[in-house]
């Protein structure tokens, strides 16, 4: 911004400073009025490209400026401004690393003002040299020349550097004793480009975090990543040199033609339609592929000389947080990969690669990372009075977030927080967020299951330091997610959410999942749900999704007469050897059986009947593969298999049955349907039953949220239900609120905790 700043006022002949400080931008500015208007016009209307103004705020100043326009040293103070996230190479780095001619050609750490590291090198705002990993790199005369032209697209760039006075990559041999460069500088990127021509597996330190590398045409490297890495079935992400190789594979559409080339270069989900194929193991089971392009200039140098893209996947072993030092790499990367490039910029914030999907032609963030974090939201209108919140977030796809000001500052993905290295790096950015923010709660905001690590912490943590402390229901803090990504009002009415996940703990201490909610920021009241289902072994339910399917089928069947009528189908044959009698000892006990009314679990016992999965590697494998399978002409017919909507008792609840649903997929299966069309029959089924209890609940309740409904949960990144159920909806008449910047997943749940923590401290 101060460049741009500066070259602003110099051209129009106004005097001046301009310098970071804690609240963002200062500029002091004197000259003739009309010019003086139409620099904070121009101020407005084009920013640069990597900057974001949330507000102008212009009062008259005491101070007398010298002659000339200035940049000044940043002045520090309480933190109030955001953090750039790290930008992925601009064309005009990356034409400059290519021309033999240029003093950087060849660097792989060219860098200027619309591009490079940010986020990943800072230790403290304002956002100057000093508070970075760059200040370790003094810069040579050259660097120093261009750093201090106006007019030279470098002015100002923290992270400047060139080949004689910024960071050195080099190549090591993996369990070397002590370590030792094999070969330095462009050698060193020729090498490893060799390396995984030849099949080898090369640890890559980037930007946020390492990364392993192979050659992803070839099954076998491929297979070799996945047994040293411990990673069965999860598919890999991968990273292309440019478009025209990810059209070899892919055929995506303009919009997600921006987005791989927009600045955050994040990891879209692509059809893969292509006419080329990749090694079997890079996505079992799956129709689409992870695509990246190239983001750093290391990696445009690396993949100049390959013709076929390569597994990019983090650097760890399955559900670690990525390593980011060079020690720790050694030591926890040297049993999974040949050969590590290194350099020597050291990595101060982990940052894992953020992850998009297009659904009906709207990008929705599935995990918001590098290019994206921390860069604030802006929070609803009658927010900007609220106390300082922290919000501690989930157990799985962990963020949390700060709010104050009106804004809020959404975490990088952090992940499991049941992994001990992840727990580990959770505290530690709990503890850099608070100071790079200078942010100090008035309230903490958890969910209110008593065993996530996450709500341990902030119930002890608010005992400790005598703060307020808000418990937030997972599923109400999935629609105020929602509701505040799409600027609803804090005041405003009520609206219908729609919150369909994997688990969450429910006010009645079951685990809920298939939620319909009355909600606004301050409160939620359960209107409606899935039937409940116990969960035969409690989580070992979820890792054999063919418990599930058992628990379905004997709540509303006897079980010796559905041996007796399916005995041929392989799933009855699969389970005559399976510890039955236990589970149903179990489950009449209660004893690790808890009851769920989780949609993600039904997708599980879906897949498990129709012999898509019976048992899960990773977290949704049996959803993601359910989906991945649809015949499309099926899904375009609209025959779905029936699911009803019945009250429930004086509680006022209504309940969505499956049992029609099982007695069609059972007789479908039986007479040797596709699974491709019977997973089509589910997803059309399940969207139309949706519909169906939002217009009974309409009639029940006399329409409080005013035909508004908010989608959310983990279950809606089915971009076939997302769909299907917005289509229907949308017509009968009804406004939709759904997450597309924030994820629908526990990843946005800290933001929903940090609104309705926030609103509840607040007056109505």
């Amino acid at each position: 911004m101060r460049p741009w700043v500066f070259l602003l006022a110099s051209e129009r002949g106004l005097r001046g400073t301009v310098c970071n400080d804690g609240a963002g931008v200062r500029i002091v500015v004197a000259g003739e009025q009309a010019r003086l208007d139409d620099f904070v016009q121009c101020l407005r209307q084009a920013p640069p490209p990597l900057s974001r103004i949330d507000r102008i705020e212009r009062a008259p100043s005491s101070e007398r400026p010298a002659p000339g326009f200035h940049i000044i040293d940043g002045v520090a103070g309480m933190a109030r401004t955001g953090v750039a996230p790290d930008a992925a190479t601009c064309a005009a780095c990356l034409k400059e690393i290519f021309d033999p001619s240029d003093r950087r050609y060849l660097y792989p750490f060219t860098n200027c003002t619309d591009c490079g590291p940010r986020f990943s090198i800072l230790r403290a705002i304002p956002y100057e040299r000093c508070n970075t990993s760059m200040q370790a790199f003094a810069m040579c005369a050259a660097c120093t020349r261009e750093y201090l032209d106006p007019r030279d697209r470098r002015f100002h760039a923290q992270p400047i550097a060139c080949p004689a006075c910024g960071p050195q990559v080099w190549l090591e041999r993996s369990g070397a004793t002590p370590p030792a460069q094999i070969c330095a500088g462009a050698e060193s990127l020729e090498q490893a480009r060799r390396l995984i021509l030849a099949g080898h597996i090369v640890a890559i330190k980037g930007l946020g975090g390492f990364h392993l590398a192979c050659d992803a045409t070839n099954e076998a490297a491929v297979a070799r990543l996945r047994a040293r890495k411990h990673r069965d079935d999860k598919p890999f992400a991968l990273m292309a040199r440019d478009l025209a190789m990810v059209q070899r594979y892919c055929n995506p559409s303009l919009l997600e033609r921006a987005l791989l080339q927009s600045p955050p270069a994040p990891i879209a989900l692509l059809a893969a339609t292509g006419p080329a194929k990749l090694a079997a193991s890079v996505a079992p089971g799956l129709s689409t592929y992870g695509f990246m392009l190239a983001y750093t200039p290391m990696h445009h140098l690396l993949l100049h000389g390959l013709d076929m893209p390569i597994v990019l996947t983090s650097g760890n072993q399955s559900d670690e947080p990525q390593c980011i030092g060079d020690s720790e790499a050694r030591a926890r990367l040297g049993g999974i990969a040949d050969f590590l490039l290194l350099h020597n910029r050291e990595i101060v914030n982990r940052v894992d690669d953020s992850v998009l999907r297009v659904t009906d032609g709207e990008p929705r963030w599935l995990r918001r990372a590098r290019g994206m974090a921390p860069a604030t939201l802006p929070l609803p209108p009658g927010f900007a009075a609220a106390l300082p919140v922290l919000a501690l977030g989930g157990e799985l796809k962990n963020t949390f977030c700060l709010s104050r000001d009106g804004q809020a500052i959404l975490s990088q993905h952090l992940g499991d927080l049941a992994n001990a290295a992840t727990w580990a790096a959770y505290r530690d950015t709990l503890a850099l967020y608070a100071r790079l923010f200078d942010h100090t709660p008035a309230t903490l905001a958890v969910d209110l299951h008593p065993e996530y690590r996450s709500s341990k912490l902030g119930r002890d943590w608010a005992r400790d330091n005598n703060l307020a402390l808000i418990e937030v229901q997972h599923h109400h803090a999935h629609v105020a997610a929602c509701l505040a990504e799409n600027q609803v009002p804090i005041n405003d009415a009520p609206v219908l959410g729609v919150v369909l996940d994997g688990l969450g703990y429910g006010s009645d201490g079951t685990f809920w999942g298939g939620e319909f909610l009355l909600a606004d920021y301050r409160q939620s009241r359960r209107l409606a749900a899935f039937r409940p289902v116990p969960m035969p072994g409690g989580a070992q339910a979820i890792r054999e999704p063919w418990r599930m399917a058992y628990a379905y089928l004997t709540q509303y069947f006897d079980w010796r007469e559905l041996q007796r009528d399916h005995a041929e189908l392989d799933f009855f044959r699969a389970l005559a050897s399976k510890p039955l009698p236990v589970l149903d000892a179990m489950v009449r006990a209660g004893v690790n059986s808890p009851l769920t009314s989780s949609c993600g679990r039904l997708f599980d016992a879906v897949s498990a009947l129709i012999g898509v999965r019976t048992a899960v590697r990773y977290e949704g494998q049996a959803a993601i593969e359910l989906e991945a399978c649809i015949d499309q002409r099926a899904l375009a017919g609209g025959h779905g298999y029936p699911l009803t909507v019945v009250p429930v008792g004086a509680s006022g609840l209504a309940w969505i049955e499956s049992a029609p649903l099982w007695q069609a997929l059972l007789a479908d299966a039986v007479h040797g349907v596709a699974v491709g069309q019977m997973a089509a029959r589910f997803h059309n089924g399940l969207a139309e039953v949706i519909v169906t209890m939002v217009c009974r609940l309409t009639q029940q309740h006399g329409n409080p949220w005013q035909n508004r409904i908010a989608l959310s949960g983990g279950v809606f990144q089915n971009a076939t239900l997302m769909r299907e159920v917005v289509a229907r909806l949308k017509a009968k008449g009804l406004t939709i609120y759904s997450p597309a910047r924030v994820p629908a997943n526990d990843g946005g749940l800290s933001l929903g905790q940090a609104l309705v923590a926030a609103a509840q401290t607040m007056q109505p």
